[in-house]
């Protein structure tokens, strides 16, 4: 599992964070993964939005795959303010889907760390130094994996 992008959604599905991990044009891939990001808000609105089939199943946050590309499996995340968290990986070779869920969790802390700031505007783009550094400790070991 190499993942390629992480973004940070807000509840009115507006884009707070993006970034991507592949090396190319920055233009053009930030362009493909806002779209394949965008694409994915309905998949998480349909799955959130769906009942439970059992009455005892836990209500996850970690939502799982949203859908493969031809390229990229796209999962989803959210959190019980509806922040919603987008990663996109390669395709290929899968770990297990409780160490996705355990990567969302790092990164969704570390939204809440950066949210926290008393100067940061809620419902603003992030732009912070500290996330960035964050998000990409986190998400390094898994870029290094292809």
């Amino acid at each position: 599992m190499a993942i390629v992008c992480a973004a940070v959604v807000g509840p009115l599905n507006n884009p707070l964070y993006l970034k991507c991990f592949r090396s190319g044009s920055e233009e053009e891939e930030e362009l493909r993964f806002h779209y394949i990001v965008h694409c994915a808000l309905d998949a998480i609105d349909e799955k959130v939005s769906t009942p439970k089939r059992a009455p005892n199943e836990v209500n996850d946050s970690y939502l799982g795959v949203l859908y493969p590309t031809e390229d990229f499996k796209v999962h989803g995340y959210v959190s019980s303010t509806r922040v919603k968290l987008v990663v996109v990986t390669e395709k290929g070779v899968e770990k297990d889907s409780g160490e996705m869920g355990k990567v969302f969790k790092k990164i969704y802390h570390a939204y809440v760390n950066a949210a926290s700031n008393p100067f940061y505007t809620p419902g603003q783009p992030l732009m912070s130094p500290k996330f960035d550094k964050t998000l990409a400790s986190i998400v390094n070991p898994y870029i290094q994996a292809r």
